[in-house]
């Protein structure tokens, strides 16, 4: 069959070819062929079903099996044929099998629509993306667990409004992230469980009179249980819009990270040094290093959300059942999952091979006077009230900034002159050290805490 000889499947209702344009504007098979594996597995099983059912004979089910694998082996060649004017991935497969086969093609689409074949191709496509995603977020939290191992020790600045405010282990920091990608990973985890239900069977809208077994094709795709509502099933994206909901919360904790990381980077800050193989250069200025995967990460964020915007208003003023509306859900929805899958592997890859400047986070953390609550702590336990103490740290504070030194850089004398309940082992409070090293409770930053979680997120990432 050459494209001279295509016709439209559905075009026996029809007196007039469709305009070239039209065909053009609604085909969807140069994105949506990215689901060929999908969809020739949902009509594999799809045979199969038919023909244990006796709606297909035995030997239309082979055939039709055997020409749909012979199908695939073009696809991956790069041999296969597809044609704009057969509008869909769907069609495209089934036209080629009829060709190759013959009228046992034509009986493959008996008891089914593209409407549940397309909703079932996109939650396997789905299911596995979420799985790809859920490996690489476990793959990243592998890497922060490791660097924060490395640097429980290490102080740096911790920052409310971007100022500092009170020094912090940088290994604490990085199990703040890791935290944001477990609940990254549970999310996605949810969203798994509601994609993962079987439209397959409900055809366009109202199920199919042939006495088929969707068990069956529910259990040899994997899905965990058969869709209850034809309706609902062939025109549900919710299990889409969440993915990308998920998705986008993924980025903007990503867009976050890559934020700080840019800003570590500065050699005005000099916090960290990024990996070279992680960034690029200057077409004009030699002397440059720029953080360009965290920077594009941190615009990718915005395309998802994009994304989830998308979605949400192509869904919202649909009527059940399906509506050619949803032919629109398909690139959104890619370009959420491979924003996000670029995205953890390149971050999962680049953070932990970052080395950290200790020294210049130290210095850092000796600024703006983050050891001023350890002190307003300190008077508290002398009897001090707090609102006096803080008081006091204040006016500290402020002789500080006039004649330019930090509280430990004041003498005993100094300190007292504000405060008589000051006395000589206030110094020990007044090192980022001590500082960091005082918040020794459950979820504190202190060196032993963070080596705890350190120990439990180990336990719970080898439970793989």
């Amino acid at each position: 069959m050459t494209k001279a000889d295509h016709k439209a499947l559905w075009s026996g209702r029809f007196t007039e070819a469709t305009d070239a344009f039209v065909t053009a504007f609604t085909a969807s098979e140069h994105y949506d062929r990215r689901l060929y594996r999908e969809d020739i597995r949902g009509s594999k099983a799809h045979a199969r079903m038919l023909a244990d059912r006796g709606i297909l004979t035995e030997a239309d089910a082979r055939a039709i099996v055997d020409g749909l694998d012979a199908i695939a082996a073009e696809i991956e060649a790069g041999d296969f044929p597809w044609d704009p004017a057969l509008e869909d991935v769907h069609m495209n497969i089934e036209a080629r099998l009829t060709a190759r086969i013959g009228d046992a093609g034509k009986r493959l689409h008996t008891g089914r629509s593209r409407n549940d074949q397309i909703a079932t191709d996109v939650r396997l496509w789905l299911r596995a993306e979420i799985d790809t995603c859920i490996g690489l977020l476990r793959h990243f939290q592998r890497g922060l667990v490791d660097l924060a191992a490395r640097e429980a020790d290490t102080v740096m600045p911790g920052f409310t409004h971007l100022q500092v405010a009170q020094p912090v282990s940088f290994g604490h920091h990085m199990l703040a992230w890791y935290e944001m990608l477990v609940r990254d990973e549970a999310r996605l985890a949810d969203a798994r469980v509601r994609a993962n239900q079987m439209p397959l069977g409900s055809a366009a809208l109202a199920g199919t009179t042939f006495a088929i077994d969707r068990q069956q094709t529910c259990a040899e795709l994997g899905f965990d249980a058969p869709t209850r509502n034809s309706l609902d099933a062939v025109s549900d994206r919710d299990f889409a819009i969440e993915f990308v909901s998920a998705a986008a919360l993924a980025m903007t904790h990503l867009s976050r990270m890559a934020e700080e990381l840019v800003i570590w980077a500065s050699p005005l800050t000099g916090f960290i040094d990024l990996p070279d193989r992680f960034c690029t250069g200057s077409s004009i200025m030699p002397q440059k290093k720029n953080p360009d995967v965290a920077e594009l990460v941190r615009g990718k964020s915005a395309r998802v959300q994009g994304a989830l915007h998308t979605l949400l208003t192509l869904m919202k003023g649909q009527p059940l059942a399906y509506n050619r509306d949803n032919q629109e859900d398909k690139e959104p929805l890619f370009d959420a999952a491979d924003a996000l899958r670029d995205s953890l592997r390149a971050f999962a890859d680049m953070v932990p091979a970052l080395t950290v400047n200790r020294e210049r986070t130290r210095t850092a953390a000796r600024a703006g006077f983050a050891t001023a609550t350890d002190l307003a702590d300190y008077l508290v336990r002398q009897g001090v009230a707090f609102r006096d103490a803080h008081e006091i740290v204040g006016r500290a504070v402020a002789l500080g900034v006039e004649t330019g030194r930090d509280l430990a850089d004041m003498s005993l004398d100094e300190l007292q002159g504000f405060s008589p309940a000051i006395g000589e082992d206030v110094f020990e409070v007044l090192t980022v050290e001590g500082s960091v090293a005082a918040r020794d409770h459950f979820g504190g930053t202190a060196p032993a805490q963070v080596r705890a979680q350190i120990e439990a997120a180990r336990r719970r990432l080898g439970a793989d």
